[in-house]
């Protein structure tokens, strides 16, 4: 049987700023709804451990580089974390969140930083469940080895179900980017250093950023 991910790690999918404040977009909406699904539906096994938690991730990936983000409270893990508990999530488990991220790799590298992950206690019989939508776990898995030392049969997939259409194009080489660009890298600071490095390469030559920036 394999083992339930009772610590789960959330990616939002981006933030939209209107004239009535800040909101999820629906794809961060569906991630925040399949996280609680995947608990409710292992409820026991959650309450049974005591270090199980739901970290929600991600500050403000929409913004423009160097604009300022949502106040506190608006950023986009506590967008999801307000609407998990709106949902129940109290009543099964503890959450967190992480507010610092634009990127799919600052989502895991400032978890650890932050003290919401130890990449130490997880393994075959404890895997750290990923939430996201399909297309996007191949990249996660991809960079959660390079910031956590974790793969295979140590990490569990959580997919969210309904559209949320991206270029296959686009995503495959995002992968692509990721796997040259942190090659032989293994550390949550050096990888992000290099993607700092290769984020301001990418500027200086006209382009979007290392992986456009857009939010995973």
């Amino acid at each position: 049987m394999t083992p339930t991910a009772t610590v789960l790690l959330v990616f939002g999918r981006g933030v939209v700023a209107d004239d009535d404040g800040y909101r999820l977009t629906a794809e961060s909406a569906a991630r925040t709804d399949a996280a609680v699904a995947y608990v409710r539906a292992h409820a026991a096994a959650f309450r049974r451990d005591p270090a199980a938690r739901v970290v929600f991730t991600g500050g403000w990936p929409h913004g423009p580089a160097g604009a300022p983000g949502p106040p506190d409270g608006f950023r986009e893990g506590e967008l999801m974390r307000a609407l998990a508990r709106d949902a129940g999530l109290d009543a099964y488990v503890r959450s967190a969140v992480e507010t610092r991220s634009r990127t799919t790799l600052q989502n895991l590298a400032h978890a650890v930083q932050d003290g919401l992950l130890d990449p130490a206690e997880f393994g075959v019989d404890r895997p750290l469940g990923l939430v996201t939508h399909p297309w996007h776990l191949p990249r996660v898995r991809l960079l959660a080895g390079r910031a956590l030392g974790l793969s295979g049969p140590t990490l569990r997939d959580v997919p969210v179900t309904g559209p949320d259409p991206v270029p296959a194009r686009r995503e495959r080489a995002a992968r692509v980017a990721c796997r040259l660009g942190y090659l032989g890298l293994r550390t949550p600071e050096a990888l992000l250093r290099r993607e700092r490095g290769l984020t301001r390469a990418v500027r200086l030559l006209g382009g979007r950023g290392f992986t456009g920036r857009r939010p995973g």
